[in-house]
């Protein structure tokens, strides 16, 4: 028996975190986990559920409009920013629970309060030390807003559900997952939507056709996409806000959002009592088996700067476990790990874009296609659809598949487990489609496309 107090103690009770301590108790551990805000971490209560159930609302706003095409002739309903974000607290408190007994569940011990390392086998919550064989840290990260003239006036996405009023005019900077998702939202619960980003084009690292379909599309739905741009100041204007702009113009708006990039979350965290090395970017250096430049102390998701999507850091948790609890070795794979971005319509990506495969395998071939939606014949909507295969010419191994359209996420998730198998652009086209839907395009496209 140790004569530490725990075997493992894990810092934040995100997605990472809480797997790795279910994992390792329900291996036989000592395990405590410490929290100092909520249970569940940013996915659950300001990330991915939140956001998910707001994209949900968004969507009636449209579909609506689009009924009257099928015959459903009615007044578009009033929308209600209490009903939706009153419900959406309802919910998140109901997860807030249910992730307290999971773990209570397995046995780990929970201790609510904010933890920081005193040493490589201890660590303090408020005035109580405790002791540990190993550390792992899955803090997470948060929200940046950069210091600006009137930065003080702007919201973060952990700040943006839970507006007190609905701001009819939201102005939005950043061109990432977070600000198009939000983007998406407001325009479509009816807000005057203006998405600002200081690049040429947003979302960058996906691929360029995708990227260029995408701002299109959403300037369909209504979203001032303004490119090449950013905010100068933020000054009070009565009951408003009024934004400079770094072009001299000036809009009006009655919230801000700064969704520009998330750092580690490493404040007061005590690192300084230990030998863990930060990266160049803030974030916690580790190897392959997450541990950092001290032999005690781990760590995983997103305080470490990788791939920053919940099911990664749920992946790692579940690898750490086993690793270090239940004697069965395992790294986490990174190959082909698919992600949507929920903005309207939905992109769905996994695998290399055209330009990383080109860098990668050299010579390549490549299926495009862009169409309405059958959806679309009778609502009257010009919503295009847009697919892209991205194939090595030498193996036929189909490498990477985007995707701009309704249900992108659900279709791509299939999709990847049949290029993790090293799925072929001839198995594509042996496949039999489902027919009349979106995702029979993927297996229908047989003319490599070229530049004409």
């Amino acid at each position: 028996m140790s004569n530490f107090e725990f075997d493992l103690f894990v810092i934040g009770a995100g997605s990472g975190g809480v797997r790795a301590a279910r994992m390792a108790a329900g291996f036989g551990a000592r395990v405590a986990i410490a929290e100092d805000r909520y249970m569940g971490g940013t996915c659950v209560n300001v990330g991915c559920v939140p956001k998910k159930l707001y994209v949900y609302a968004a969507q009636y706003g449209k579909g609506f409009h689009d009924a009257r095409g099928f015959g459903w002739e009615s007044e578009q309903p009033h929308f209600e920013w209490a009903t939706l974000r009153d419900n959406k607290k309802t919910e998140i408190s109901r997860l807030n629970l249910i992730y307290r007994d999971l773990l209570g569940g397995a046995n780990a011990q929970i201790i609510d309060g904010r933890a920081s390392i005193v040493d490589a086998n201890t660590v303090a919550v408020g005035n109580k030390h405790y002791t540990t064989e190993k550390i792992l840290i899955a803090t997470g990260g948060w929200p940046h807003i950069p210091d600006f003239e009137g930065s003080e006036y702007a919201v973060s996405s952990n700040e943006i559900f839970d507006l007190k009023s609905f701001p009819q005019r939201l102005v939005i900077v950043g061109g990432g997952y977070i600000a198009v998702e939000f983007a998406g939202i407001f325009n479509g619960l009816g807000a005057q939507t203006t998405q600002l980003y200081r690049g040429p084009l947003f979302l960058r690292g996906f691929d360029a056709d995708i990227r260029a379909h995408a701002a299109q599309e959403i300037r369909k739905r209504g979203v001032d996409l303004r490119f090449e741009v950013n905010v100068q100041t933020i000054t009070p204007d009565g009951e408003n806000l009024k934004v400079r702009l770094t072009d001299g113009s000036e809009l009006q708006a009655d919230a801000v959002l700064y969704a520009t990039g998330r750092k580690a979350n490493l404040e007061g965290l005590g690192l300084e009592n230990v030998n863990v090395r930060i990266s160049e970017h803030g974030a916690v250096t580790v190897d392959e088996a997450f541990c950092t430049s001290e032999p005690t102390i781990f760590a995983l998701g997103d305080v470490t700067g990788g791939i920053e999507l919940t099911p990664v850091a749920l992946a790692q948790g579940m690898a750490f476990a086993r690793s270090n609890f239940g004697s069965l070795e395992q790294q986490v794979d990174y190959d082909f790990i698919p992600t949507a971005v929920f903005c309207q319509p939905t992109i769905g990506t996994v695998g290399f874009t055209e330009e990383e495969a080109r860098a990668k395998f050299g010579d390549i071939r490549l299926f495009k296609s862009s169409f309405r939606p059958m959806k679309h014949t009778l609502s009257g909507s010009d919503e295009k659809a847009f697919m892209k295969i991205v194939v090595d010419a030498n193996t036929d191994r189909v490498v990477g598949v985007h995707m701009m359209g309704p249900d992108a996420g659900e279709i791509l998730q299939g999709i990847a487990i049949a290029m993790r198998a090293g799925a072929t652009k001839a198995l594509f086209d042996t496949t039999i489609g489902i027919h009349p839907t979106t995702a029979e395009e993927l297996v229908t496209m047989r003319e490599p496309w070229t530049e004409s």
